[in-house]
């Protein structure tokens, strides 16, 4: 069999077991790389490959690139995934069992920014919770570098924002009593 659609079909694979989340480039490579599959090389030609075929999506946040499997991308592992072995499937679902909480953390708790009207800059600070979004704030800065350091802060402090607005925004009437809002969980 081919190495290169071994690569796919295991890619393919990751990407189907991880629901709901989306992986980067780096946790694509981490994983392969621990198990002695592709060089970053061969494993960008295959991305490049199956984005190309629409087999998966890819959206870019701050340089990084989020991947995610498309419907032909489920129906191409769906005919070909028991060319993966057992073994690799086992690794494959420990290493999302031992990385859960960052793989959770870099798909669920994300900021970007982009340019505005005026010389501004856009910053965009997204929570999610699986595929709902608790929060979206979307505000502009008059730097780059201020919007880069509200983005570089987001993950650590969303938390305490999120507290922060629903404390805030949930007190309209005293006299209309709100249940206590849940934190997301970081």
């Amino acid at each position: 069999m081919d190495e290169m659609f071994l690569y796919k079909i295991i890619i393919l694979y990751m990407l189907d077991r991880i629901d709901e989340y989306t992986l980067t480039n780096t946790q694509l490579a981490n994983f392969m790389q621990g198990h002695g599959l592709p060089n970053n090389f061969n494993m960008h030609e295959a991305l490049s490959e199956m984005i190309e075929l629409g087999f998966i999506s890819v959206t870019t946040i701050r340089d990084t690139q989020h991947y995610k499997i498309t419907n032909p991308g489920e129906e191409a592992l769906y005919y070909f995934e028991n060319h993966i072995p057992n073994s690799t499937k086992q690794e494959i679902l420990d290493y999302f069992k031992k990385e859960q909480i960052n793989l959770r953390k870099e798909s669920e708790i994300y900021a970007d920014y982009y340019p505005a009207d005026n010389q501004e800059f856009t910053v965009e600070c997204v929570i999610k919770e699986r595929k709902d979004t608790l929060m979206n704030l979307k505000f502009n800065v008059p730097t780059k570098g201020l919007a880069v350091s509200i983005c570089d802060n987001w993950r650590a402090k969303s938390t305490d924002v999120y507290n922060y607005l629903m404390k805030e925004l949930a007190v309209a009437n005293p006299d209309t009593e709100h249940p206590e809002p849940e934190s997301p969980q970081p």
